[in-house]
């Protein structure tokens, strides 16, 4: 098995960069009534007519559409980043909306020579359409500009559509004015906790965002399909409508869903698991590091994630095949007789599906009872207790949700249930990876970011921290903390050595040290929490084989530290 595959993800994330997250969470204003979409040809209904691709990167494609008959899609190669763009009349001294909405690897969209500050959004990679938001103001003299979307170097390609210049006339002869979308359909709870309710809808044509109403009143808005509605009473019934908007306007309120949340207790599901607990991988596969078998895992660890599962045919389906021949002549047999008496040591089993290069994709109701199925089968064969999801390539949450719930109803409550997003999914509660994880919180175990291979970020106080650094894990930890997660669902997953990732190892002492700070408001860093978490789950590292190729020096310090927390 070829080691190199297993390595995870290394991304540097550049100033740049994370200047453009910070404009993409900025809010945006209303055009007024008067206003057009000044682009032409925004929804590539004309093929590519009015746009220009960088190196022939970009083609009109007829499926997957977010809307009309048409798409574009894009695919940087070498040192071109697929850049596509259009000059588009404005006026000067105004305000426009840019909008766009994308799918698949990373996409950027931006607007240039607006004769005052340029801007510029993106998202990472997204398996289900999204919309990318920001505005301009033109200068004094300026009557047009570019306006562009372009993907990331060596990531795969970007689907973009109905392209949206929205302010005064520029007299380009832009495309029509959009109408006020439909009302909703298909609206249905998917998920409820003692303080939060679910919900999934159908895509609207023309929609550029949505509102959920709760007992008839505002809840929230977001831009995608699916939404949680949080701060909730427990054991109540609670009716939800949804409506569809753009810049026309608002449509008529869905048909009503009601949602009753469940009787207050611990959230999540799991079993029984230590208050305090950590989680480590075990490698299938020898890339270097130490070889064990699951019988050499030191008692320290609570749960063992076995990486990974491996994507089938059968699109989201999975297997597992031991690597009897990388490991020594570790026999099937042997590893469930291991599985078996960690089971009877207190200790949970659980298989991985993902990694760096997992190519598993649930993103219909077909994949999503293959992916369900087929786990179960894998849990059924070796013994495992349940599943982690560690997709580095996009989640669709929608579909994802599906397939955990299914899962749920086939292993009972038992079930375990983690995940290791990286921390670009969890910055905010519209990503896909947090959402999902707000879906399915009824019967979530703990997600544990990595902490690693990441580079700087925003932490929940609006700053940019560094990886590798105690605030960098309390500031970001604070964002699932204060964004729906119980503290029993959030751990901190940080590489045993500085073998087991490309960057952000630090040392036992600085996990050791944020555990306190987001416990007990002690060893802080600059960044202090506005309160303590004395639930937090615990800590992850990839891996145990690293952790014992390193004399099990992770394990040894963080491991006594987690299970002596409050």
């Amino acid at each position: 098995m070829d080691p190199v595959r297993r390595r995870r993800r290394t991304r540097l994330w550049s100033g740049a960069v994370t200047a453009a997250l910070a404009l993409s969470l900025t809010a945006v204003g209303q055009a007024s009534a008067a206003d057009v979409n000044n682009a032409k040809n925004a929804g590539f209904e004309s093929g590519l007519s009015g746009w220009t691709c960088s190196a022939n990167s970009g083609t009109a494609v007829s499926s997957p559409v977010h809307a009309g008959a048409g798409a574009l899609k894009a695919t940087p190669a070498g040192q071109d980043n697929a850049r596509c763009s259009q000059t588009v009349a404005v006026k000067p001294n105004a305000t426009y909306t840019l909008s766009a909405w994308v799918q698949g690897g990373y996409a950027y969209l931006g607007a240039s020579g607006t004769g005052t500050t340029d801007v510029s959004t993106w998202t990472p990679d997204s398996a289900s359409w999204k919309q990318l938001t920001t505005t301009f103001t033109t200068g004094a003299n300026t009557t047009s500009v570019s306006v562009y979307l372009h993907g990331w170097y060596g990531q795969a390609a970007y689907l973009a559509d109905d392209v949206s210049v929205y302010g005064p006339d520029g007299g380009g002869g832009g495309d029509p004015a959009p109408t006020v979308p439909a009302a909703p359909g298909g609206l249905a709870v998917s998920g409820t906790t003692s303080s939060s309710v679910s919900l999934t809808w159908n895509a609207v044509s023309g929609a550029t965002g949505y509102t959920v109403y709760r007992n008839g009143s505002k809840a929230t808005a977001v831009s995608g399909t699916s939404a949680t509605v949080t701060g909730l009473a427990a054991s109540t019934a609670y009716s939800f409508q949804v409506t569809a908007t753009n810049a026309a306007g608002e449509s008529a309120k869905s048909a009503t869903v009601t949602g009753t949340t469940t009787s207050s207790g611990n959230p999540g599901g799991g079993g029984t698991l230590p208050k305090h607990a950590v989680t480590g991988y075990w490698q299938n596969f020898n890339n270097g590091a130490t070889v064990q078998k699951i019988s050499d895992v030191p008692a320290q660890y609570d749960i063992i994630a076995v990486a990974f599962a491996d994507a089938t045919t059968t699109p989201g389906a999975v297997s597992f095949t031991l690597d009897s021949a990388g490991l020594g002549g570790y026999t099937a047999d042997q590893f469930k007789a291991d599985i078996k008496a960690k089971q009877a040591a207190g200790k949970k089993v659980i298989v991985s599906v993902g990694g760096q290069n997992g190519t598993v994709s649930v993103s219909d109701a077909t994949s999503a009872a293959n992916f369900a199925n087929s786990v179960y089968s894998v849990m059924q064969t070796y013994g495992f207790d349940g599943v982690d999801i560690d997709l580095e390539n996009g989640i669709n949450p929608t579909y994802m949700t599906q397939a955990l719930r299914s899962l749920a109803a086939k292993a009972g409550p038992s079930l375990i249930l983690t995940m290791a997003p990286q921390t670009i999914d969890m910055q905010s509660t519209s990503a896909g990876y947090f959402q999902t994880a707000l879906n399915v919180k009824d019967i979530l175990t703990v997600v544990n970011m990595q902490y690693y291979n990441s580079g700087s970020m925003l932490g929940c106080d609006g700053k940019v921290y560094s990886q590798g650094t105690v605030d960098f894990l309390t500031a970001l930890a604070c964002i699932q903390l204060e964004g729906g997660l119980a503290p029993s669902q959030v751990g901190l997953g940080l590489p045993a050595s500085t073998r087991g990732a490309g960057s952000g190892y630090v040392s036992p002492t600085v996990v050791n040290n944020a555990l306190d700070c987001l416990t007990k408001l002690t060893n802080c860093g600059s960044f202090k929490p506005s309160r303590t978490y004395p639930d937090l789950r615990g800590a992850m590292t990839w891996s145990t084989n690293w952790d014992a190729t390193a004399g099990n020096a992770w394990s040894n310090a963080v491991g006594p530290h987690v299970h002596a927390l409050p």
